[in-house]
């Protein structure tokens, strides 16, 4: 199957998950996650339809930009390092793994203009895994939500690496009710709007428990060499 027919087969299943929800699937945006594909394929998921792209490494990142089309919208998925924040400035739509007041204040400091961003949200409690804990996050959003230049969108988890579809869904439970107890506390709460969870395998689920955005990566282009 090429790329533009798993895209079409991809769009299908969030249409029919947003429909079991009563949403429309024009709600939903589908974040193609291309680390590790070359340009080519990139530009072919473009050529497709595709224009929000999501990169695991900042330099990867920077590598690609300049050779695919200037309105492709790049996002940051992976683990944005300290050291690395400078070559990061200026070059993503938005940064989904802010997972750290440290963090955040290190971007604040050296952003000249605004830049959005998603709080990461470890919400399995999982040892391995990046992110705020939902406890955490509740008593240092006020401190994040003043930083300057940081536009906060919403939230963003991984899924539980193990366990049962039960577990899945409490995971994306919990960080939807965490992103209704924050939203009246943004700034601005109707840009806090933006809901990151699900990916190739528990994508519907995630819409079904809420979510604005997938990061689909394997089912639109296939299991990475």
């Amino acid at each position: 199957m090429g790329i533009k027919a798993r895209i079409d087969e991809v769009r299908e299943r969030i249409a029919l998950a947003a429909k079991r929800t009563g949403r429309e699937a024009q709600a939903i945006t589908l974040l193609a996650v291309t680390k590790t594909l070359s340009v080519e394929t990139i530009q072919e998921a473009y050529d497709a339809g595709l224009r929000q792209f999501g990169e695991n490494r900042v330099q990867e990142a920077l590598e690609k930009q300049p050779r695919l089309p200037g309105d492709v919208q790049w996002h940051l998925i992976g683990q944005l390092q300290t050291n690395k924040i400078n070559k990061a400035l200026d070059r993503f739509e938005l940064i989904h793994s802010i997972d750290s007041l440290k963090l955040a204040k290190g971007l604040s400091e050296r952003l000249q203009a605004s830049q959005e961003i998603l709080l990461e949200v470890n919400s399995t409690a999982e040892a391995t895994k990046a992110g705020f804990a939902s406890s955490q996050l509740k008593s240092l959003f006020a401190e994040i939500n003043q930083l300057s230049h940081l536009k906060i969108r919403g939230l963003m988890t991984v899924g539980p690496l193990k366990g049962d579809g039960a577990v899945k869904r409490d995971a994306f439970k919990l960080l939807k009710e965490l992103f209704e107890t924050l939203k009246p506390q943004a700034n601005r709460p109707e840009d806090f709007s933006i809901l990151s969870m699900g990916m190739s395998g528990d994508f519907e689920m995630a819409i079904e428990e809420g979510s604005t955005l997938v990061r689909v990566g394997t089912a639109l282009f296939g299991q990475r060499a």
